[in-house]
């Protein structure tokens, strides 16, 4: 597939002006060409990603039941989920309605494929509460960084790498770096049946899939960054 390094400039620049615009973020995917072969390779060819291309079990319908959700036990990675989604207003027929209007490279790919990009897609917001990493900028950088390592995905590791580069602050760099380091450090989950896992405690997930406990930090909200510019 092709590459279109002009397209994904664009949306690098727009994304470093406004960090919400996640439409850019789908953009810079089809501009690199969609999912990522490495991943696709490797989750072709793992036990796990062979079983659930057989099944192909459909991880929104479980995510998006905030009711079975609920009922799960305190503590669950369900439960650290729906708290996430909830606590910062998240719903992924957003991502999903952008990524189907934004990134045409998903029509030109193979059914495989598109059903791996997918699923990457609907349990990003999963990764969060598994790692973490909150849904403001600064975490979704970190998890960006966690995600690149994981996937080897360019688009992760270019917005990772300009997250790093434009934070003039040390502990903020710190963050994204750590993110680089559990991703390097935890088990490979693009593969793992997350519907599951659901309701396993998520303190023994992280432990078990070696992603180690939440770190502490500031969080860093776009409307705190576009303040600061218009001061500066």
């Amino acid at each position: 597939m092709k590459h279109h390094p002009i397209e994904s400039v664009r949306a690098v620049v727009a994304l470093v002006k406004n960090p919400d615009d996640t439409a850019q973020v789908f953009r810079l995917v089809s501009a690199l060409g969609g999912t990522s072969t490495a991943l696709v390779r490797t989750f072709v060819s793992s036990t796990g990603g062979q079983r659930l291309l057989r099944e192909r079990p459909d991880v929104r319908a479980f995510l998006d039941d905030r009711d079975a959700l609920a009922r799960l036990p305190e503590g669950s990675l369900g439960r650290a989920y729906l708290d996430f989604m909830k606590s910062d207003r998240l719903d992924s027929a957003f991502l999903v309605e952008i990524d189907r209007r934004e990134n045409p490279s998903r029509q030109q790919q193979t059914e495989e494929e598109r059903w791996i990009g997918e699923r990457l897609r609907d349990t990003h917001d999963l990764w969060h509460a598994l790692t973490g990493y909150g849904g403001d900028v600064l975490g979704e950088s970190a998890l960006l960084a966690f995600s690149f390592t994981q996937t080897r995905a360019a688009m992760f590791g270019i917005l990772a790498s300009v997250a790093w580069v434009r934070s003039e602050d040390e502990d903020a760099r710190r963050i994204i770096l750590d993110g680089f380091s559990r991703g390097l450090s935890a088990a490979w989950l693009p593969a793992l049946p997350w519907e599951e896992l659901l309701a396993e405690p998520v303190s023994e997930l992280r432990r078990r899939l070696r992603v180690g406990e939440p770190r502490c930090y500031t969080p860093l909200r776009t409307a705190t960054i576009l303040a600061e510019r218009r001061q500066g």
